[in-house]
């Protein structure tokens, strides 16, 4: 008997697969645990469609993020830090820090979780900070460190 899987299944596939079970099983533990449907013409059918919905919304989001990221690019921030004698800074920019610079500075919301600072920002100067918007794109932004008046 031919099952699309609605769930992972351990032993048996990944969500969205066309797999062969024994009648049995189908009846006995798959169908009503709801982790497939049988593969019927109406069921096969939805399946096609939600396929081609689900790589629509993809390849927007995917163009979403590539208009996000040239539009992070051409920008920068600047954040101030208070600075001691011999210019040691007290402290770093951290990617909270940064996200909220870019929301009050930019405008732009983005989640801390996304900005991947390598290096602490302990020094004045220019940094560029890495922001994953996707997992096909990075953004680069600016971030320039000046001393707290």
């Amino acid at each position: 008997m031919k099952i699309i899987l609605l769930q992972d299944v351990k032993s048996l596939g990944k969500k969205g697969e066309i797999v062969e079970v024994n009648p049995g099983y189908a009846r006995n533990y798959v169908l009503p645990k709801k982790l497939g449907v049988e593969a019927n013409a109406k069921n096969l059918n939805d399946l096609k469609l939600k396929n081609q919905n689900d790589a629509k919304v993809a390849a927007e989001n995917l163009a979403e993020a590539r208009e996000l990221a040239a539009k992070i690019g051409e920008q920068s921030v600047t954040a101030e830090i208070k600075v001691g004698e011999g210019g040691r800074a007290f402290g770093s920019i951290s990617s909270k820090e940064i996200a909220e610079l870019m929301k009050k500075q930019l405008g732009l919301t983005i989640d801390k979780k996304k900005i991947q600072v390598k290096d602490p920002i302990k020094n004045l100067g220019s940094y560029k900070v890495a922001i994953k918007l996707h997992p096909e794109v990075t953004a680069e932004l600016l971030v320039n460190v000046k001393e707290q008046a």
